[in-house]
């Protein structure tokens, strides 16, 4: 399964949407749960899904999923 469908599956089990469909451009405006507590369980959750761990610095400046997506495949090498 590639990066992108496995973060998917990730927002909709943190989401609790089985229908919630995720976009390189789609941002926590988005998503109208998405808040600062919610952003912390998404990271612990796709850090256990993929294996990997952020550094705040890592993730504190981004933008949209597309560029966490690109955090995790840098990370996963």
């Amino acid at each position: 399964m590639d990066v992108h469908l496995r973060l998917q599956q990730v927002f909709r089990e943190v989401f609790d949407d089985d229908e919630l469909e995720i976009h390189d451009h789609t941002t926590a405006k988005d998503i109208p749960e998405w808040d600062s507590l919610m952003h912390v369980s998404l990271l612990v959750a796709i850090e256990g899904e993929f294996g990997i761990r952020f550094a705040s610095a890592e993730v504190s400046g981004l933008k949209n999923v597309g560029e966490l997506r690109g955090v995790v495949e840098t990370k996963m090498g």
